[in-house]
């Protein structure tokens, strides 16, 4: 495997560059840490469905990062942002693929992955797969399964007929003016990487954060998380007035006391 091809890409919150993986090209931005040795662990964070790396949670949780002197990478999955590739053409497993060539590729050392909604269920899967390169994980209204348990299983008849019959079906968005594409293709790989059907294998520390107001990832997602995950340590803060996205200034800082305590803790 080839180190990243770093080119410029759009400006955002400092020079974003790039990597090649196949045809697609993964956007990404990327601030080194002060730790010399690389024995602190840095940060990744990975996005939702249809989100992109300029959030308010990742520019947030990057400003602070470096202020920390704390390693910070943030990216943008095929068909979101500033990558390659159309969204609907995405899949769990395309984008779990996109994760892993940003955590093999860009960063090095310990790290610890921050997802939030989607993004919660791409941690879980990268975790999974290099269990010796992270060090910890936080997820935000974390979405592992969405595909099947919040998707296909709340679908009536009819939307799950036009997406078997036509490959997809438009579902209005409450986040922005356009409709969220949901294809055949992503229900069905979906399925191929289901995680709350058997114990989660990792033994590390993991923090959710869930606000019991939100409307779209059930808070009960986050405690069902937590009893399948093999660790011990695992840590659910539940946010009373919270809703799905936790952008609020309340909720960013609650964000980076729970990252910060969690280096902390991983540093000993």
């Amino acid at each position: 495997m080839t180190g990243p091809a770093a080119s410029p890409a759009v400006p955002s919150g400092g020079a974003h560059h790039s990597l090649k993986r196949g045809a697609a090209t993964i956007a990404y931005h990327h601030t080194p840490g002060r730790d010399p040795e690389g024995r602190t662990p840095g940060v990744i964070f990975l996005g939702g469905f249809m989100s992109d790396m300029t959030g308010t949670k990742a520019m947030a949780l990057e400003a602070w990062a470096a202020g920390e002197g704390l390693s910070f990478t943030r990216f943008d999955y095929q068909g979101h942002g500033a990558s390659s590739g159309r969204f609907d053409e995405g899949t769990i497993g395309i984008w779990a693929d996109d994760a892993l060539a940003v955590l093999d590729r860009v960063t090095t050392g310990p790290q610890i992955l921050v997802g939030s909604s989607m993004g919660g269920w791409m941690m879980l899967l990268t975790a999974l797969r290099r269990p010796d390169r992270v060090a910890g994980l936080v997820g935000i209204a974390p979405a592992p399964d969405f595909t099947e348990d919040l998707m296909w299983d709340l679908f009536d008849e009819a939307t799950r007929r036009e997406i078997l019959e036509t490959g997809r079906w438009l579902r209005p968005s409450d986040y922005g003016p356009e409709p969220q594409p949901i294809t055949r293709a992503l229900i069905e790989d979906g399925r191929n990487h289901l995680l709350l059907r058997s114990p989660i294998a990792f033994d590390k520390p993991v923090r959710l954060l869930h606000g019991l107001r939100d409307p779209d990832v059930p808070w009960e997602v986050s405690l069902k998380l937590a009893d399948a995950l093999t660790t011990d340590d695992v840590r659910v803060t539940l946010i009373k007035d919270g809703d799905h996205r936790l952008s609020r200034d309340q909720d960013i800082a609650l964000l980076c006391r729970t990252v910060g305590d969690l280096v902390r803790d991983i540093g000993g």
